[in-house]
C-alpha cells in the first residue's frame, strides 16, 4: 500500500470514527470527503469503495463495545447494573424492538439505497431535513423528560424510536440524530437517548457490515486488505474518542448547534455542487 492510500484510509477512518456517533451523519460525511476529494473509487473500484465505507464501521462498532461494555453485558445477563430490578430493566427485547423497523427496511431496499441514494446531492437533503427534525426535537420536545434512564424505557418507546431510525436509512440524515431526535420527542433526556442510540447501533452495524462483506466478498481485492486495516484502526480510536466527548456533551447542548453544523455543511455543499 503506498503511503497516499495509507493516508486516504487513515482519513476515512477519522471522518468515520468523529462522525459516527454524533447526529451529523457520518455517511454523509465520508461520501462528501471521497467524492469530492479522496475518490478512493478509482483504485479500489465503486462496489469496493461503498464496501469499505461500511466496513470500517465496524472499527466504530467496537468502540461502543469498549465504552459501554457493561450496559451490553447486562443485556444478556452477565452483568448487574446498580439500581436495576426484575421489573426495571432495560434488556435485548428494547434493543430488539428497536432495531426491527429500520433493519427490515435496510434489507428490503439495500440494493436501491447502494444504487440510487449514495451521492453528494440526496447527502445535501438528508443533512437539511435531519437538522429541521433535530431542532423540532429540541424545540416541541418535553421541557422536563420523563425518562432519564435507559432502566425507565418501555418497549412501546423502543418502538416508536426504532421507527423514527428508519429515516437514517437515507444517506446524510444520521442514525444517531434521527434516533435522539425521536428518543428526545417521546420524553427521554438526550444522555439517555443518545446510550439508547449507540447500543442500537451494535447489532445494527454489525448486521450491516457482515451483510456486505458477504455480498461483495468476492470483488475485494485482497491486495486492498491494508487499506481496510487502517480505515478500521482509524475509525476504532476515533470513534472511542468522539463517544466519550459527545456523552460528556450532548445533554448540555442539546441538539440545535449539530443542527446549525448540519444546515451550513448542507448550503456550502449546494454552493459547490449547483453553482
Amino acid at each position: 500500500m503506498e503511503f497516499i492510500e495509507f493516508l486516504k484510509a487513515l482519513i476515512l477512518g477519522f471522518v468515520e470514527g468523529m462522525t459516527e456517533f454524533a447526529p451529523v451523519s457520518s455517511t454523509g460525511h465520508m461520501i462528501i470527503v471521497d467524492d469530492m476529494w479522496l475518490k478512493t473509487s478509482e483504485f479500489l473500484g465503486d462496489s469496493s469503495a461503498n464496501t469499505f465505507k461500511i466496513v470500517i464501521q465496524l472499527g466504530s462498532i467496537l468502540a461502543v463495545v469498549v465504552v459501554m461494555w457493561k450496559r451490553i453485558l447486562s443485556l444478556i445477563g452477565l452483568y448487574h447494573i446498580e439500581g436495576q430490578t426484575k421489573s426495571n430493566h432495560f434488556n435485548l427485547i428494547h434493543v430488539l424492538i428497536g432495531i426491527i423497523p429500520a433493519g427490515v427496511l435496510g434489507l428490503l431496499f439495500e440494493d436501491f439505497i447502494d444504487e440510487h441514494l449514495f451521492s453528494i446531492e440526496t447527502v445535501i437533503i438528508g443533512l437539511l431535513v435531519g437538522a429541521f427534525l433535530m431542532i423540532a426535537a429540541d424545540k416541541l420536545g418535553p421541557k422536563v423528560p420523563r425518562i432519564t434512564s435507559l432502566d425507565q424505557l418501555s418497549y412501546k418507546n423502543a418502538f416508536f424510536i426504532g421507527l423514527v431510525q428508519c429515516l437514517s436509512l437515507w444517506p446524510g440524515f444520521s442514525r444517531s440524530g434521527s434516533t435522539i431526535s425521536g428518543g428526545v420527542l417521546f420524553g427521554l433526556n438526550h444522555k439517555t437517548a443518545a446510550d439508547f442510540t449507540f447500543i442500537m447501533a451494535v447489532p445494527i452495524m454489525a448486521g450491516a457490515s457482515g451483510l456486505s462483506l458477504i455480498k461483495h466478498w468476492n470483488e475485494i481485492n485482497p491486495a486492498d486488505m491494508g487499506f481496510y486495516t487502517v480505515g478500521f484502526i482509524s475509525a476504532f480510536i476515533f470513534a472511542l474518542l468522539s463517544i466519550k466527548f459527545f456523552l460528556k456533551l450532548i445533554d448540555r447542548v442539546k441538539l440545535v448547534p449539530f443542527a446549525i453544523y448540519r444546515i451550513v455543511v448542507a448550503i456550502i455543499l449546494a454552493i459547490i455542487v449547483f453553482l
